[in-house]
């Protein structure tokens, strides 16, 4: 694209079929306010900008990316009749201009955070397109942070970091600086044809066997809630967020590298042991979110492409906590060659989740980010670019998550887990929040100090009877002990 092109908004709607992921999010709709179409289901992230920042350039290099990515202007059309995605032109990105002036650097980065845990707080319309806005804070000529928000109807994770890489190349372009040309970003609408077209392969039924074998009586990992779902209270989702130190991390890399595994595998095993003792059945199954992008070929493209992986590990008989690992990674490799959208899983194993649909039970998620296409101090035109990465802030608004928790552990490149987890806080209390994640990490550090120590697996706790409970340190119900 020229340096002076302007984005086109002129062409006419397209309608598609939906992927597999969006049908997926149509699972769960509860209209326009609440769920996977509600105003809070979006992914926030901010960026430090050092480099005098040219408004105007950035306002064209936000609605290039939109030009670029038509998952930021499609609309999921729900309602009666066939469900279907309708790709828009092109419309401006709707991006606010605040200055902050005088504040000391101590100032700036309480405002940084500040700034982007209100947006995380605030709302996007699924309704009204493109599906980004931005907010840029500027402190001086020199300092700024900018923070995006996107529907996650449009965007994962892996996404958004694209979003940054492409908006920072064109935002260079348009300020004179030649840039390397930017990989092929293939529309989202074609990954949705892929899907289609790959379900209908014979060879797919090999995927549908496997997990018909690997699922075969098993249920998902459900936690118990402090207060029970039939309240009727709306779902309103909070964030805790949490550190694990460089000394603990570093020694989990160590066992993974030992043991020819990742970071994940291990803290996964540690996660799963924590959650066998709890709950006294060492048949574990929990779920994690793959990055769903199926062919290399779409690793440019943004759009919704996460897909929910039910990770199961019978950790029966494991001598120690390295067996443990040794187990966690023979189940991850094999889920992920036989990654598969999880309306096809779960249709080989119609019960797994049933025990989500209790009264007194959530889904609880678990997944470790590695922080891809990260901007570090990166020089990209005339502006440096740093990732946000260290919020360490809980807050009582995020984004929403499915009605349950979702513990996010990110291996930030300073050394340590930078973590948070996002649960429905009229399901659960902070507290008991907290007291997971001490536990969590009592049970990591005990297992990667000794990982050839013998294994226990007994719940932590029994009652009189000698029967697995999950009361927790200060003497509280089942209940509350066990997010």
């Amino acid at each position: 694209m020229s340096p002076d092109a302007k984005p086109s908004s002129d062409g006419p709607v397209i309608r598609r079929p939906l992927s597999f992921n969006q049908e997926f999010l149509c699972g769960f709709d509860r209209g326009d306010e609440e769920g996977p179409f509600g105003p809070r289901f979006h992914i926030v992230h901010g960026w430090r900008l050092r480099g005098k920042v040219d408004v105007e350039t950035l306002q064209l290099a936000l609605d290039d990316v939109v030009v670029r990515h038509e998952a930021l202007r499609t609309a999921i059309v729900r309602g009666e009749g066939e469900r279907h995605q309708e790709i828009h032109p092109a419309a401006p990105v709707r991006l606010e201009l605040r200055e902050l002036t005088g504040a000391d650097s101590a100032a700036r980065d309480r405002a940084v955070e500040e700034l982007i845990t209100e947006v995380e707080s605030g709302t996007i319309s699924a309704r009204r397109l493109p599906l980004i806005q931005g907010t840029l804070l500027r402190f001086d000529e020199e300092d700024a942070v900018l923070a995006l928000v996107v529907h996650h109807t449009a965007a994962d994770g892996w996404s958004v970091r694209l979003i940054i890489r492409d908006l920072a190349v064109r935002y260079a372009e348009r300020r004179g600086h030649r840039q390397p040309e930017l990989p092929t970003a293939l529309p989202y609408r074609e990954f949705a044809a892929w899907q289609r077209e790959f379900a209908a392969d014979p060879a797919l039924e090999g995927a549908r066997a496997f997990w018909r074998k690997q699922l075969a009586g098993a249920r998902i990992l459900s936690v118990p809630t402090d207060r029970p779902k039939s309240t009727g209270l709306p779902e309103s989702t909070a964030v805790h967020r949490f550190t694990v130190d460089a000394e603990l991390t570093a020694r989990a890399v160590e066992i993974a590298q030992a043991l020819r595994s990742t970071p994940f595998m291990v803290l996964l095993g540690a996660f799963a042991v924590m959650v066998a003792r709890d709950t006294g059945n060492p048949d574990v199954v929990v779920p994690t979110f793959s990055p769903g992008r199926g062919e290399d070929r779409f690793h440019h493209t943004v759009g919704p492409f996460f897909n929910f992986l039910p990770l199961r590990t019978d950790l029966s008989g494991a001598r120690d906590f390295a067996e443990v690992v040794t187990r966690i990674r023979t189940t991850s490799l094999e889920a992920y060659a036989h990654d598969i959208p999880f309306g096809q899983i779960l249709a080989q194993a119609p019960e797994l989740m049933l025990p989500t649909l209790e009264d007194g039970r959530a889904a609880c998620v678990f997944q470790v980010f590695p922080f891809p296409f990260l901007l570090d101090a990166e020089l990209i035109g005339d502006l440096e670019y740093t990732e946000v990465r260290r919020r360490l802030t809980s807050q009582p608004v995020g984004s929403d998550v499915p009605n349950g928790a979702l513990w996010t552990l990110n291996l930030d490149p300073a050394g340590d887990v930078v973590a948070g987890i996002q649960y429905n806080s009229n399901l659960y209390d902070e507290r008991s929040v907290a007291e997971q994640v001490d536990r969590f990490r009592a049970v990591l550090r005990e297992l990667v100090g000794a990982p050839d120590a013998p294994l226990e697996l007994r719940p932590s706790v029994r009652d009189d009877a000698g029967q697995p409970t999950l009361t927790g340190p200060r003497g509280r119900s089942p209940r509350q002990a066990s997010l």
